[in-house]
């Protein structure tokens, strides 16, 4: 069974799913390069098909995350063409999308691809919060009984959403609409404090622990809905939600982000990201552990955009006593695609098995003839390495800022040894020379280290494999000095774990590194600067070397220095 998941919207995205297993998921904005792009996911489903060698008629369910009318399937997927009609979205779907399209203005130029779907396959509608809790049980691996969290700014009329995923069902427990939205909550005071209302989430994160919430507490009270024993028991109004339309990415705004920046200019941007901070864990455990404890149940799986908060993930592995811990590894909208897939596949197939997730490498690839084509046509000087593992670990531990681009690109927001810029993590200094010369970003900004699955006891306190940067947790003690340029100012790092057996290549790169210098981890973060998506193909790696401070770029086989 071939079902293709197909977001429109904020981080539109495409996924294909075979037979239960996800084989690519790809977000819109790799390939037009506007970071959070909400247009139609042209490229990412021409990716998703060509990549295994199919058209669109081999594809038998198109999964779509949204209860409500999507008109601009119509422009994808040419519902008014040659079919005559479109007997397996609700009726009330077309008849909007008719209505929509007989009366409005816009309409796609002739060159816009479109995909002629068969009538073999069928289009179904999944609810928005529906497939964030799909994405994440049906990636957990195990079917035993467990409560599902989904939270976020909203979707199809929720924020707030605890389900009960057992013997490969999902059934939910409660729901709360939007006066219950945490992400809200957050995102407005990310954008008091002069970052983006849907991206700048992780920079109110990364500076919360730079202040003091008890000069600060309890001055945003007035902003957020609260939770007791697992209920909402006290409703937030936002008003009137703004949409702003930023180059073909979506930006949101509430009235009442003016408010809380007066707070922020009172009280000064440090303490109220902490205090938001604070909130944001209190509240989500007031919804999180009575759930668990009602349900009688050690096991957790989350989705939605609030768990990119590796903060909040830690405090609830460092407090519920899980046994079970699984986020979804791109909770955002951008990873809806696969959750809706997976829940038309397990519907369709209630006794398949759950597949546990080791990697997220669903991306496009590049071979060395291709690469080597695209160096040559621009006439650029590099050299054929026959080991690469050793050759760039050598460039490591002489201090060198290494572009890493490697196999399949990462689905997500994190670069997981696919897309990734690496640096030495044994000088503190490191961290400031990336964020300056690099990434081109805010100074207090923390990188990620990526170590040794064998190794990661050694450097990290009540943790577990995290082969995903999806949670944080407390560094030890004796290594702090050790790899003090990924050591957040709260003594805390969000890791990732390599296994030799997902990726030979990244786990071969930290041995012959460790080899060298005693410490089997690296700073890893993302091949991208601030504001842009991380690079896809070759010519952006190309592009991003010469337009920043990096030292080399290793791209599939060949190295490229200054």
């Amino acid at each position: 069974m071939n079902i293709l998941g197909v977001h429109i919207g904020h981080d539109s995205s495409a996924a294909l799913v075979i037979d239960g297993q996800i084989v690519a998921d790809v977000a819109e904005e790799r390939f037009t390069r506007t970071k959070h792009y909400a247009g139609l996911p042209i490229e990412a489903i021409e990716y998703c098909l060509s990549s295994n060698n199919f058209t669109i008629k081999d594809i038998d369910i198109i999964a779509i995350p949204s209860s409500g009318p999507v008109p601009e399937l119509n422009f994808l997927f040419d519902l008014k063409g040659p079919r005559k009609e479109h007997k397996h979205a609700p009726g009330r779907v077309l008849n909007q999308i008719r209505h929509i399209m007989k009366y409005s203005s816009i309409a796609p130029p002739l060159y816009i691809k479109k995909f002629p779907i068969g009538l073999k396959t069928k289009i179904i509608h999944i609810d928005h919060h529906l497939a964030h809790a799909a994405s994440a049980y049906y990636t957990s691996g195990s079917k035993n009984k467990q409560i599902i969290v989904t939270l976020d700014g909203a979707g199809d009329g929720y924020s707030t959403c605890v389900w009960l995923g057992e013997s490969g069902n999902i059934k939910p427990l409660v729901k709360f609409g939007t006066n219950s939205s945490l992400g809200w909550f957050y995102s407005n005071v990310t954008e008091a404090l002069g970052w983006w209302h849907g991206d700048g989430e992780g920079k109110t994160m990364g500076l919360a622990p730079y202040g003091d919430f008890n000069k600060a507490i309890h001055l945003l009270d007035k902003f957020y809905p609260k939770f007791k024993d697992g209920a909402l028991v006290q409703k937030h109004s936002y008003g009137q939600p703004f949409v702003w339309n930023e180059s073909g990415a979506i930006q949101w705004h509430f009235d009442q982000a003016y408010k809380i920046q007066e707070i922020v200019n009172e009280h000064g941007s440090q303490n109220i990201a902490a205090e938001a901070q604070r909130v944001l864990e209190e509240q989500v455990m007031e919804l999180i552990i009575p759930w668990l404890k009602k349900e009688n149940t050690d096991r957790l799986s989350c989705a939605g955009g609030i768990f990119l908060n590796v903060k909040l993930n830690q405090r609830i592995w460092e407090n519920a006593n899980l046994s079970l811990h699984h986020i979804f590894p791109n909770p955002g909208d951008s990873g809806l695609a696969v959750g809706a897939a997976l829940y038309a596949y397990y519907q369709a197939n209630p006794t398949g098995n759950l597949y546990p997730l080791d990697n997220i490498y669903w991306g496009p690839s590049y071979s060395n003839k291709e690469i080597r084509e695209i160096l040559d046509q621009r006439n650029l000087t590099y050299k054929t390495s026959k080991n690469v593992a050793a050759d760039t670990a050598k460039l490591l531990a002489q201090n060198k800022i290494v572009g890493w681009f490697q196999g399949r690109m990462e689905s997500g927001p994190r670069a997981l040894g696919g897309r990734s810029i690496l640096m030495s993590t044994t000088r503190s200094e490191n961290k400031d020379i990336i964020n300056a010369k690099v990434k081109f970003r805010e100074a207090f900004r923390p990188f990620c280290p990526s170590i040794l699955e064998e190794k990661f006891d050694d450097y990290l306190l009540n943790t577990r494999k995290e082969p995903f940067m999806i949670t944080s947790f407390n560094a030890n003690n004796n290594k702090k000095d050790k790899i003090p340029a990924v050591i957040h100012v709260d003594g805390t790092v969000r890791p990732q774990t390599v296994s030799k057996q997902v990726n030979a290549l990244f786990w071969n790169l930290l041995k012959e590194f460790g080899d060298l210098t005693g410490e089997p981890i690296l700073l890893n973060t993302s091949m991208n600067i601030k504001g842009e998506p991380i690079v896809c193909h070759p010519r952006e790696a190309i592009r991003c070397f010469f337009d920043t401070g990096l030292d080399a770029l290793v791209i599939g086989s060949f190295i490229l220095e200054k």
